[in-house]
């Protein structure tokens, strides 16, 4: 909860100020004594509000304050609504690396399945697009709200070749413009688990992204020292390491944001949560009405206890 008017909430300040000027006022002796020999009928007259009851309608003005002081404050909630006109291209690496193990069943099997999971996540109304690649661009979907046809992209790829990250980057960004004079509010998820050693400067292009007002969230996979083998069987085993510096690179550049998944649960609680993001927008409601009415409320409760419990207005 967040607040428009701030300032409103030094009044808090009363409340407990009030509340030790009623305990002094209840603990206070009283100033004339009074000499009554009918102690019994005296007893019985006292018995008829209990002690506890008595404090009710102090507490409930009390809270009326704190409601009342938060209602001038003007409190509002945000609520995450889904959008109703958004494009997220999914670029996905499918380069050779990608038959590393480190993330079960297969790096490239696990992008899969956390691809699918953010796709999930995404209301009918988002229009999605996927880009595979490894040397090159070489699976393509422009953006529709046609779901299943970026899964059949993003489920058809096979790993192997090199990693043109920036040429990946670029067509998704010429993807999000086709057909649109205004493009929608518009994202890139790019997934890649190695440095980009060919084609387009990734960075140079994630700027270009960054000022069409496109984020690029980014994230990269797989464990630190992992290698794999080559074909041929007497030369050495291949580093394929993730670089998370690179991609850190290409989310601040375009104003997204860089996350590191290094197993398979790790990777599809992100694009879960991405999913969730990107398919939903935060919409503030104000709700100064209801604690104004809950203030009202506490007040009218404190002033009838007042009267039926102790016979007059706090």
């Amino acid at each position: 909860m967040s607040f428009s008017s701030p300032v409103w909430l030094l009044g808090l300040l009363v409340v407990p100020l009030a509340l030790l000027a009623y305990r002094f006022a209840r603990r206070r002796p009283d100033r004339y004594a009074v000499r009554f020999t009918a102690l019994s009928t005296l007893s019985l007259a006292a018995a008829g509000v209990p002690d506890r009851r008595r404090h009710v309608p102090a507490v409930l003005a009390l809270a009326a304050a704190v409601a009342l002081v938060l209602a001038l404050a003007r409190p509002h909630t945000t609520v995450r609504v889904p959008v109703q006109e958004a494009s997220v291209v999914l670029v996905t690496d499918h380069s050779g690396s990608m038959q590393a193990t480190d993330v079960a069943p297969t790096r490239l099997g696990a992008a899969e399945s956390a691809a699918n999971t953010f796709i999930d996540q995404l209301p009918a109304a988002v229009r999605v697009g996927a880009v595979a690649f490894s040397g090159s661009p070489d699976g393509v979907q422009a953006p529709s709200t046609d779901h299943p046809a970026a899964r059949q992209v993003i489920n058809s790829q096979t790993a192997n070749g090199a990693t043109a990250t920036g040429d990946a980057l670029s067509l998704a960004l010429q993807l999000l413009h086709q057909g649109a004079k205004k493009p929608p509010p518009s994202a890139i998820v790019l997934l890649s688990d190695g440095a980009a050693n060919t084609g387009q400067d990734p960075v140079s292009v994630a700027r270009q992204a960054g000022s069409e007002k496109i984020p690029i969230y980014t994230v990269a996979l797989g464990v630190p020292g992992t290698t794999i083998s080559t074909p041929d069987p007497m030369q050495p085993t291949v580093d394929v390491s993730p670089d998370p510096q690179l991609m850190a690179q290409i989310s601040q550049a375009s104003g997204g944001r860089a996350f590191n998944a290094q197993d398979a649960g790790s990777l599809g609680s992100i694009y879960k949560n991405l999913g969730s993001q990107l398919g939903t927008r935060a919409v503030k409601h104000e709700v100064t009405a209801s604690f104004a009415i809950a203030g009202m409320m506490l007040l009218l409760g404190a002033a009838v206890t007042s009267l039926l419990w102790v016979g007059r207005v706090p």
